[in-house]
């Protein structure tokens, strides 16, 4: 079936947004429709958080394209090339998606940004265009290569390092149609400058992640109080996304059941829940694009003795690893902390299972998964605005997993997390 340009850039659109939402593949995507479930009460009561909410303004898109010019003037740039993905809506306020057609901007080191766009989309783009940013639009007929459109800007804007920088997202064949194009320049990473801006919240936007995480805690809350043995992975997976559009967001979670738990990305097999099963959920939502990712593990009814022992060494590894961020320490320290505590307990190093399979953290932002990560080889030090989450899983396979799982922030006196940690294997909620 054939589709349209305006259709294929919406699903682009959606799939770029559940991947940014929380950096991971559910396993567990398919869900109830409104016809097929009745919404429980608890959720039905639930009232919109969306009171309050302050959007990024002009004026800090501005100081983020100022600051990514300073950064490229360091990295001797001449400018940086991104495509409509979520780079551009971070310096520009712009949605747009990818296609085959190329489209994008050009942040030069110096002046104001261009955007590059097939010609029969202009008027369109223009619609999308925050004048306060510039607008210029340079534009190519489909017969047209926009590989020399790109480098054009570039040398009119002024070339000083013969240096042209692509955004981690652009794809290879924009990079390499560019390359054989510019003559004479290099064609490097963006990343320094991209990440180097993306990496550091300002107080607006850890509001807006405050609320996103505010948010998840609360449509966990609901959700978690109708569950019960006998209940499908879908069921309560559903009453999740159901108790976030209540609260009026879009967000959802991604349920692992019993051994599947161990899974840290969950199973495709379909679950049901028992009693004495351990039950995973992982998930979040976000406000004006910036996201929250929360993990929170429990066991439906009475744990185990086995259950809570693991669940408490989860939360140790947890706090182990918030204790080792200290400002201007290399990232892998926090990492190295958290895995200090499982396999001091007798599981096994090296990511190998049962043990902790991965990084202990990831940063996120606009993205669910961004730069930079608790993982071991990073040297990256830890500095004031950036975002982590915190969830060291304990993976037993054939037998279940626990993940604990908060986001954090590092304000001038230290780290703070933006959810109240679980209290207990029968607490799931501080």
């Amino acid at each position: 079936m054939a589709q349209n340009r305006r259709s294929f850039l919406s699903m682009a659109a959606l799939s770029a947004g559940a991947l940014g939402f929380s950096g991971k593949l559910y396993a567990n995507s398919v869900q109830m429709t409104h016809s097929e479930f009745d919404t429980p009460t608890i959720i039905d009561q639930l009232k919109p958080m969306t009171d309050g909410i302050v959007p990024i303004s002009d004026a800090e898109r501005k100081q983020r394209i100022a600051k990514a010019q300073q950064l490229m003037d360091q990295h001797k740039i001449d400018a940086i090339f991104l495509e409509g993905t979520v780079s551009c809506y971070y310096f520009t306020g712009m949605r747009w998606g990818q296609s085959e057609r190329t489209f994008g901007i050009v942040i030069p080191v110096k002046g104001s940004i261009s955007y590059i766009c097939p010609k029969f989309e202009e008027d369109r783009a223009m619609e999308l265009i925050n004048p306060a940013f510039g607008t210029e639009v340079r534009c190519w007929e489909e017969h047209e290569s926009p590989y020399e459109v790109i480098v054009g800007v570039i040398k009119d804007k002024g070339v000083k390092h013969h240096r042209i920088g692509m955004e981690e997202r652009v794809r290879f064949f924009i990079v390499d149609g560019v390359k054989k194009i510019a003559t004479g320049f290099d064609i490097v990473d963006a990343t320094p400058v991209t990440a180097g801006c993306r990496m550091y919240k300002t107080k607006t936007e850890l509001a807006l992640m405050q609320r996103a995480s505010d948010v998840t805690i609360e449509a966990y809350k609901a959700a978690f109080a109708t569950i019960k043995p006998g209940m499908s992975q879908t069921e309560l997976s559903t009453n999740i996304s159901a108790a976030f559009r209540k609260l009026g967001f879009s967000g959802g979670a991604s349920v692992q059941v019993g051994k599947y738990s161990a899974l840290p990305h969950g199973s495709i097999v379909p679950q049901t829940i028992h009693e004495g099963d351990v039950v995973m959920v992982d998930g979040g939502t976000s406000c004006e694009g910036y996201a929250s990712d929360i993990t929170r593990t429990i066991v439906v009814g009475k744990p185990t003795q086995r259950q809570i022992d693991v669940w408490n060494l989860e939360q140790e590894a947890q706090n182990a690893a918030f204790a080792a961020i200290k400002i201007g320490a290399p990232c892998e320290v926090v990492d190295a902390a958290a895995r200090a505590v499982i396999e001091n307990h007798g599981f096994n190093k090296n990511y190998k299972l049962p043990g902790l399979p991965h990084r202990t953290g990831h940063g996120i932002g606009l993205e669910g998964h961004e730069w930079t990560n608790f993982v071991k080889g990073n040297k990256t030090p830890i500095g004031v605005g950036m975002c982590f989450s915190d969830e060291p899983t304990i993976s037993i396979p054939g037998e279940f997993g626990i993940r604990l799982e908060d986001c954090l922030y590092i304000a001038e006196d230290g780290p703070h997390f933006f959810s109240k940690l679980s209290p207990s294997i029968e607490q799931p909620f501080g």
